[in-house]
């Protein structure tokens, strides 16, 4: 497994990360077991980068990662964690509070939740409006100064904020969703990352599951299922976007791979400074994603893959309006 290093002060963590949201429910229901499972072969195929969020589950992903490593070395591992987003207990958004007294409190659930004395890198999940990110930073710095915290982390958030927040304290990465469906970072957000050296962490590299090759038309899901909701899910554009995913299938299967491991490789292949995040939940779908660590992109490959999905292709934004208002990254 490659390493890459986030930013010019984050960790070295593996090529590829593992995204653990959809082990807590976010995607219908997930096996425990299967999920502890799916983890532990992450770690023996060389996966370092775990991410988690204290309000996936509502702590629920938390315990389980405590779990997927007792008996494991604390230092065998970079856990990424995201904070502040507010449910109530119907499941419900409520907002962000990045406020610093809510950091530090958020933070300390966290330790004990993952049994640890430390996370590596701490991140609001999203920009609370009404805290400036400066204070917000500020106060994870704090954290780092008394060893709780390693590192700096943003989300979802854009150009001006993060060069505020970079010079309040340096920033190790942006974790935000870039894909062959979702371009938008490389306008100015990619650009003015590389500028400030802060590495990107990219979430939702397979749009969700509808770059996977597994996705149908007439797939079910469930209630509280992420995609019930997802404008690109919508009857209106899935048969649209399902139709990208053919040509790249095509694509994929004139280089012996996957549509999974090219759509993975591809984000993998935009930079150096670029580490995907793999959203699997079972170990066969792990599997089918770890190859596209191997799986090296030529030129030709590249264009092609361009070639079928190009710049702005997908129908849909890639969450529901009111979400959408939520990020800083749009705005």
């Amino acid at each position: 497994m490659e390493n890459r290093t986030l930013g010019a002060t984050g960790p070295t963590v593996s090529v590829l990360g593992l995204g653990l949201m959809s082990m807590s429910g976010m995607y219908g229901p997930a096996d425990r077991a299967e999920s502890i499972a799916t983890v532990h072969a992450a770690l023996e195929a060389g996966v370092t980068l775990l991410d988690t969020g204290d309000f996936y589950g509502m702590g629920h992903n938390e315990l389980l990662l405590h779990e997927a490593l007792t008996g494991r070395r604390r230092d065998e591992v970079v856990i990424s964690v995201k904070f502040g987003a507010l449910r109530d207990p119907a499941g419900e958004w409520l907002g962000n509070d990045t406020r610093p007294v809510a950091v530090k409190n958020f933070l300390t659930h966290t330790l004990t939740r993952l049994g640890t004395d430390h996370v590596d890198i701490y991140r609001p999940a999203r920009l609370d409006p009404q805290v400036p990110i400066e204070d917000t930073v500020g106060a994870i710095a704090e954290l780092i100064q008394a060893g709780y915290v390693r590192h700096v982390g943003l989300s979802e958030v854009g150009v001006a904020t993060l060069r505020r927040a970079h010079a309040v304290h340096p920033i190790s990465d942006l974790q935000i969703e870039y894909s062959l469906l979702s371009r938008g970072i490389e306008r100015e957000i990619l650009p003015t990352a590389r500028e400030l050296g802060v590495g990107v962490t990219a979430y939702g590299v397979l749009s969700r599951g509808l770059l996977s090759g597994h996705w149908s038309r007439d797939r079910a899901t469930a209630a509280d299922d992420f995609r019930t909701h997802s404008p690109r899910y919508a009857a209106e554009n899935l048969e649209h976007n399902l139709a990208l995913v053919e040509r790249l299938r095509d694509v994929a299967a004139a280089r012996g791979a996957t549509v999974a491991q090219v759509a993975t490789a591809w984000v993998a292949a935009q930079g150096k400074d670029i580490v995907p995040l793999v959203g699997a939940r079972t170990r066969e779908r792990l599997a089918e994603s770890l190859g596209a660590a191997a799986l090296v992109l030529g030129a030709a490959d590249l264009a092609a893959i361009e070639e079928a999905v190009p710049p702005g292709a997908a129908a849909g934004d890639r969450y529901a309006p009111a979400q959408m208002a939520m990020l800083d990254s749009e705005s």
